[in-house]
């Protein structure tokens, strides 16, 4: 099939184009923007309605346990496959980048954790000892979210150093706009 550019008008002389690659990619960024809010709410919507689960003491690994742990394991492995095709927006964006595979590790192990589930431990769920064995599956769950927050972090410092001089220039751009509507950065303020 042949791609044709899309042409949207708008209100100046030059028109946006948008292939439908550019779609698709954009799409595929957009899950990237979802896969966080996503797990956050699901997970502190849980936090707060899970019996016998607290905040201050439990980490949220602990909600795919009990009765309702299948929601936890979901909103783990949906988030990983979000953040997988957020990974694959991002390679067709910047092209074949370190950054993308760190990315999609991360959310494969997103995955994994969910396949993985770990231990009931610190007494939830309720009647639970606060010490328990660790057992294969639990182990797992803690070398794939590991793993998985090493190649997070490391594409964080990469992705900086990638985007650095995009940064800048849209920093310098940003300040132009707030001059010409009369914002001045506090520095350059007169008192």
């Amino acid at each position: 099939m042949t791609e044709h550019p899309t042409t949207v008008p708008s209100g100046t002389e030059s028109a946006a184009i948008c292939t439908p690659a550019d779609r698709i990619t954009k799409s595929l960024l957009g899950y990237g923007v979802l896969a966080g809010p996503l797990y956050l709410g699901v997970s502190l919507a849980q936090a707060l309605t899970r019996d016998g689960f607290d905040l201050s003491k439990h980490a949220w690994s602990l909600l795919a346990n009990g009765d309702l742990g299948w929601i936890q394991i979901m909103n783990f492995v949906v988030a990983g496959l979000a953040t997988v095709a957020a990974a694959v927006g991002l390679r067709r964006a910047l092209g074949r980048r370190l950054a993308p595979t760190l990315i999609a590790a991360y959310g494969v192990s997103l995955v994994g954790a969910g396949i993985f589930r770990a231990d009931p431990a610190q007494g939830f769920p309720a009647g639970t000892p606060e010490t328990t064995p660790i057992s294969w599956h639990g182990a797992l769950h803690f070398v794939v979210g590991g793993v998985g927050f090493v190649c997070l972090i490391v594409a964080c410092f990469v992705l900086t150093k990638r985007l650095r001089p995009a940064m800048r220039e849209a920093t310098t751009d940003q300040r132009a706009r707030l001059g010409r509507l009369g914002f001045r950065p506090r520095s350059t303020v007169r008192k």
